[in-house]
């Protein structure tokens, strides 16, 4: 390491609960971010009309591009195990102004998910109940996400440990679900009693060849979606055991657990419920919000049928959760670097959380849920178009980082060029292709469902959250300039480790 110049920082130094967090348990915050369910549900009928029979092969090449940047984030968390991620690594890679913005991309991501996740916790949970009137009501469905956000943020506040457990039971709880359909419906096409419209799997559906650049980039970007929540795992590296190790080969085992599941779900649903235009098949336009949980009853009756909708609104519960965490941890290390205001850095002297930061995130995505859900509900289901790019974003600063930072490494050993170099670097490429196409077809009229002076709503939304930092940074910047002059972070900033393991 080249000699510290600034004072070392470490978890106990932040006031985080070192040491708290197993492997098992930063796997489950990872995959609880993803919220696979909801994300299936929510994506998988687009990819489907995007690709036909080949969402099986997308699920697999979108996750490529995930895997290299998370390598990129294994390294980095190795070297510099810090809660700030996107915004510590982008600081000591390319500078203070970089790095804040990397932060801020990170935060704009976790707080257009958290408004959409909460009403879809809250949706399915009314249709699980049986009062799909309710869930049609919008002040009914928006009072009970505001409800959902309220309650997950004070469990935020109350701890790490606490979090980690209730997360396991609601990861449990899903993937039980989401695999014991899948086999059922599997087991039902192999012994053809799934129905007239099953169709046999083929194993051609793990391979693209057919499609169009433009349809294979389509279905890629709504991938984007269904992949993105695993770094949330190294958010909390300092809380985590060993955390030189632990933080990065959790969010490598969270993508391989995630594209498995999606291959199998996708196969199933597809072989499943085929490709007519009527009934359950994925060609009826009525089915694309959710060829999901329409399958719970023809797979296995009304039990599978509840048991689906529940596991969706878990799974979007867990989500609103997870989500928090990460995001509060890493407006904590960007204020004991002096990059937002000191307020941001205090830790609740009993859980041993960043409190305020957690309650200011948690207050950000209940404005921004309100403010959409009462301007349009089209408005809201563009937000989540818009996430692509939030997620690009800060993706690709963070595997741009990896390759910067450990640039005069790299030829010291192949491990190091292909980990630290050429791996972060086509993760990031890939993700720079991924938002260049996400804006150039979301600035299009008639993308989503609104448009203002002949822009699409989504991309109003995706690059106007990310522009909205830039007076943000400025305003930190003349609250407190250190950070911003290098005084407080720096490549040569030495992030120790805890203690604990």
């Amino acid at each position: 390491m080249v000699e510290t110049t600034h004072a070392e920082i470490h978890a106990g130094e932040k006031g985080l609960r070192a040491g708290s967090i197993g492997l098992l348990g930063n796997v489950i915050i990872g995959l609880s971010a993803v919220a696979p369910a909801y994300s299936l549900a929510a994506t998988l009928g687009y990819v489907v009309a995007a690709v036909h029979m080949k969402a099986p092969a997308m699920f697999v090449l979108a996750f490529i591009p995930m895997l290299l940047v998370a390598f990129a984030y294994r390294e980095l968390s190795r070297d510099t195990p810090d809660c700030g991620t996107t915004f510590t690594w982008g600081t000591k890679a390319f500078g203070p102004w970089i790095g804040w913005i990397g932060g801020w991309g990170l935060a704009v991501s976790a707080i257009i998910v958290l408004a959409n996740v909460a009403e879809i916790a809250a949706v399915y949970l009314l249709k699980f109940l049986g009062l799909d009137s309710l869930a049609e009501t919008l002040w009914i469905k928006v009072l009970l996400g505001c409800i959902f956000i309220a309650v997950m943020t004070w469990i935020s506040i109350r701890g790490i440990v606490i979090s980690e457990r209730m997360q396991a039971v609601l990861m449990f709880v899903q993937f039980a679900v989401l695999i014991l359909a899948s086999v059922i419906a599997l087991v039902k096409v192999g012994l053809d009693t799934a129905g007239p419209q099953a169709i046999s799997p083929e194993i051609s559906w793990l391979w693209p060849g057919g499609l169009s650049q433009s349809e294979i980039a389509a279905a890629v970007i709504l991938c984007i979606f269904i992949y993105w929540g695993w770094d949330a795992c190294l958010a909390i590296g300092e809380e985590t055991k060993d955390p030189e190790k632990t933080p990065g080969r959790a969010a490598v085992i969270t993508c391989l657990i995630l594209v498995a599941t999606y291959v199998l779900v996708a196969y199933a649903v597809e072989s499943f419920a085929g490709f007519g235009d009527t009934g359950i098949g994925l060609n009826n336009p009525d089915n694309a919000d959710d060829v999901l949980t329409i399958l719970g009853e023809p797979v296995a009756g009304a039990v599978m049928a509840a048991a689906l909708l529940l596991t969706v609104s878990i799974s979007a519960l867990s989500s609103t959760q997870s989500t928090i965490l990460p995001t509060a941890r890493g407006s904590l290390s960007m204020a004991v670097y002096k990059a937002l205001p000191e307020r941001f850095a205090s830790i609740h002297p009993r859980y041993m959380t960043p409190a305020f930061g957690t309650a200011v995130m948690g207050i950000s995505a209940l404005v921004f849920y309100l403010v959409l859900s009462f301007l349009s509900q089209n408005t809201l289901g563009d937000s989540i178009a818009s996430l692509g790019l939030a997620v690009a974003f800060y993706y690709g600063i963070t595997a741009y980082s990896c390759v910067w930072y450990f640039r005069r490494t790299l030829f010291e050993s192949a491990r190091n060029f292909f980990m630290r170099g050429l791996f972060p670097l086509l993760g990031a490429v890939a993700m720079t292709w991924a938002f260049v196409k996400s804006a150039v077809d979301m600035i299009k009229p008639d993308y989503g469902s609104t448009s203002i002076g002949g822009i699409g709503g989504v991309f109003i939304l995706g690059v106007g959250m990310l522009v909205l930092g830039i007076p943000l940074m400025l305003a930190c910047y003349a609250h407190n300039s250190s950070f911003f002059k290098g005084e407080t972070l720096d490549a040569t900033t030495e992030v120790k480790v805890p203690d604990v393991y």
